[in-house]
């Protein structure tokens, strides 16, 4: 990556860490937190946490098309002040109808795909899959950090305090923004970065993205769930209060990490990547089922939270490769922006659903919920067809190439590793599904008329 590059694509993961830093603090200490506030039931208490999740799933890709046409900078200074204003509403309020309020402000500010599409503005075709790695790395990072932290912090400062710590760091996002990060010479729309309106009834309708879509809704909709009792069971097994409970999560965090590297190398590098899959959502469910059955018991809980958490990052690092590899090669975009929503709107199902569940059932009805959870999606997961192991490409056509798409895209697809091909003309590019063992990239290039 060129120096600019760099800096663009390190300063942005930077906007996108300190937002999700306070966010991810909250999960291990908030249930234990909200019960305290006026009018809390175990229901509210889900619907605060995931609350959050359901504007942000409904206005993320809203926030991309306007920064279109506004501007990226301006979209996500905005959105950090929401999310600013939203967590300190939060912060102040005594009631849990507040908290919900303020984290529906605070998922109002949904900036992560106008901080996509201004990456892909500041980034050559190239290089983009190398920035869009570190945000994706930087995001892995934030979220082990801060489930470690809060519970720290949480002795420190308080859940108000790191609701207004959120606020701080929305303010240290709008400084990265402002004065860090490069302003885009030109403002285009990047079909491998941005969804694109015409696009999104093709890609609702893929049945193999629809099932990984389905992956990392259930996905988050778990993991939101867990939190709202995995805090109890772990202050009646291990006998530590919330703040002490990093003493779990730091261990299991790093096991986990330890396990899905071995797993990740053998499914993209072997080739094993539906084996994996299915073999990762088996263990989530076999984790929920574990949390069920051994929820007395320490050594039980511990395994349960290995287990899970190994499978998790395995699904987090895997479900972006699947779609880039079964996105058609002009809907990257589109396609990751809607399995982005159904990320949030998990987090928000899970909170509710999760709420009622520990309210009308308590924490077994949780874990049996998530695992029902798991068991459809494991028959989604059952059936997905085998990954074609193909990456997206894109090709600049020189001056005079673009005047016939359909003829360079079909001389496109002759060229060896190519599977897919379609040429924008008014974009002046062109985008591949190649095999990168076999792609001819040489070729490729002297057709379009670019060095």
């Amino acid at each position: 990556m060129e120096k600019q590059e760099l800096r663009a694509a390190g300063s942005l993961a930077a906007v996108f860490s300190v937002r999700l830093l306070g966010l991810f603090m909250i999960y291990p200490v908030f249930a234990a937190y909200a019960r305290g506030l006026h009018g809390a039931t175990p229901y509210l208490i889900g619907e605060a946490l995931g609350i959050y999740g359901l504007t942000q799933g409904l206005l993320q890709i809203p926030f991309g098309l306007l920064s279109d046409r506004f501007g990226r900078k301006i979209l996500i200074v905005l959105g950090l002040v929401l999310f600013a204003a939203g967590s300190a509403v939060a912060a102040l309020s005594t009631s849990i109808g507040g908290v919900i309020v303020g984290r529906a402000l605070q998922g109002s500010g949904a900036v992560g795909s106008v901080i996509l599409a201004l990456v892909a503005d500041l980034t050559g075709e190239e290089n983009r899959t190398k920035a869009m790695a570190m945000i994706g790395i930087s995001i892995g990072v934030s979220f082990m950090i801060a489930i470690v932290a809060g519970p720290i912090l949480s002795d420190v400062i308080g859940v108000a305090g790191i609701f207004w710590l959120m606020a701080a760091l929305a303010l240290v996002g709008i400084a990265i923004t402002q004065s860090v990060v490069p302003d885009p010479r030109l403002l285009r729309v990047h079909r491998d970065a941005e969804a694109v309106p015409a696009l999104i009834g093709a890609v609702l309708r893929d049945p193999q993205l629809l099932r990984l879509d389905i992956g990392i809704f259930a996905l988050h909709a778990m993991l939101t769930a867990s939190f709202l009792v995995v805090p109890g069971l772990l202050r009646a097994t291990f006998d530590a209060p919330v703040d002490k409970q990093w003493m779990v999560y730091l261990p299991v965090l790093l096991v986990s990490v330890a396990l899905m590297l071995p797993a990740i190398v053998v499914a993209e590098k072997y080739r094993r990547m539906k084996a994996v899959f299915v073999g990762a959502v088996v263990a989530l469910l076999a984790s929920q089922m574990l949390l069920y059955v051994g929820a007395g018991n320490l050594a039980a809980v511990v395994l349960a939270l290995i287990v899970f958490f190994s499978a998790f990052n395995v699904m987090e690092a895997s479900l972006p490769s699947l779609i880039t590899k079964m996105a058609p090669p002009d809907a990257k975009g589109t396609a990751t922006g809607i399995y982005s929503s159904l990320q949030f709107l998990g987090i928000f199902a899970g909170g509710v659903v999760g709420g009622f569940a520990h309210q009308h059932g308590g924490d077994g009805a949780v874990f049996l919920t998530t695992a029902a959870i798991a068991l459809i999606w494991l028959v989604a997961a059952a059936t997905m067809a085998q990954p074609s192991y193909l990456t997206t490409r894109l090709i600049s056509l020189a001056e005079g190439r673009e005047g016939d798409a359909e003829t360079l895209a079909a001389k496109l697809r002759q060229v060896p590793g190519v599977a897919e091909a379609v040429v924008i003309a008014e974009e002046k590019l062109a985008y591949l599904k190649v095999d990168a063992k076999s792609f001819d990239a040489a070729m490729a290039q002297a057709l379009a008329g670019t060095p």
